[in-house]
């Protein structure tokens, strides 16, 4: 599949593809210099948010559409950057549905931009200075950018498939505008409710494997103290378990104040439609996005691959 591994390559050689990277402006607190913008210390705050171009890739309507994520190096530090000066996308911004509110973490295709018909060999930038700390990338359409967020063409897995209501519509793949709307008070819980399914892939499944390349499944393990059971052992560390067959993450996009989320993770009730259900209150009124992601076995950004998970956006009006 053409553009695989593109978020991180993206990451580590934006300047190949004509980026501009200006975070050797001022290093970070306690830190020292380094020659490679793009080397700031990962710390629990005071370091940058890198944006990260996925690639781009043809919608179901014909439009050529940028994919694009972020990386926020402050494992504890949710930074609100409002469009403008330090958080803009030239030309024809700053406000290009861009997120305000940066979660810590790489997050993987948080929006997508559908791009002018006659961009050619033009290119927009992302600009993002985020603690003293300036990054910059630019989004084009190169031919080795090319990525396919539907479909996996080496084994036909397709994203998992969200619904904000049972009779609703289906999302999958890229964000594309608002999926659902809706209205709450400052202080009081609103209720979201997201029902999630996922086909897995349709053929390259080795017998007794999970679906996708998170390979969930692995069959039946020998009975402790059976011949050829493994010694007991203490659990896996969270980053070496394998992805669940299917999981949903809320996360604020953008809005005027501090959204606390009752559960970012609610459980999903595969055997209730793939329903799962969280809370969430607002600190402040006026309008909000939320982003909701659906992940299947592959885990974060397909592990590495441009497929297959699948973000939507919902607004919510505070008053």
């Amino acid at each position: 599949m053409r553009g695989r591994l593109i978020g991180c390559i993206g990451l580590l050689a934006v300047s190949a593809a004509g980026g501009t990277l200006a975070g050797a402006g001022r290093q970070g607190i306690g830190q020292s210099p380094s020659s490679l913008p793009l080397t700031p210390t990962i710390r629990e705050k005071g370091s940058s948010v890198t944006p990260a171009y996925e690639g781009w890739y043809y919608a179901k309507d014909g439009s050529q559409n940028a994919l694009v994520g972020y990386f926020n190096r402050n494992t504890k530090q949710e930074l609100d950057i409002p469009v403008g000066p330090n958080n803009r996308i030239e030309p024809g911004g700053p406000d290009q549905g861009q997120p305000t509110h940066f979660s810590p973490g790489r997050q993987w295709g948080v929006f997508s931009i559908t791009l002018p018909k006659d961009i050619g060999t033009k290119k927009l930038t992302w600009t993002i200075v985020a603690n003293g700390l300036t990054n910059a990338i630019t989004l084009h359409t190169q031919p080795d950018y090319v990525v396919e967020p539907f479909e996996d063409a080496a084994n036909k897995n397709t994203p998992p498939k969200l619904k904000f209501r049972a009779d609703g519509p289906l999302f999958t793949g890229a964000p594309t505008g608002i999926a659902e709307k809706y209205s709450a008070t400052v202080g009081t819980p609103l209720t979201l409710t997201v029902w999630a399914t996922d086909e897995g892939p349709k053929i390259n499944i080795p017998e007794g494997r999970g679906r996708g390349r998170g390979a969930a499944g692995r069959g039946a393990a020998p009975a402790a103290g059976a011949p050829g059971a493994p010694a007991a052992a203490a659990a896996a560390p969270p980053e070496f378990t394998p992805p669940p067959p299917i999981a949903v993450t809320w996360t604020m996009f953008r809005g005027p104040g501090a959204v606390k989320l009752e559960n970012p993770k609610p459980k999903v009730a595969v055997d209730d439609g793939g329903k799962a259900t969280t809370t969430a209150t607002f600190s402040a009124p006026g309008e909000y996005v939320l982003r909701v992601q659906g992940n299947d076995s592959t885990g974060e950004g397909g592990g590495g691959f441009q497929c297959c998970w699948t973000n939507a956006h919902v607004a919510v009006s505070v008053k």
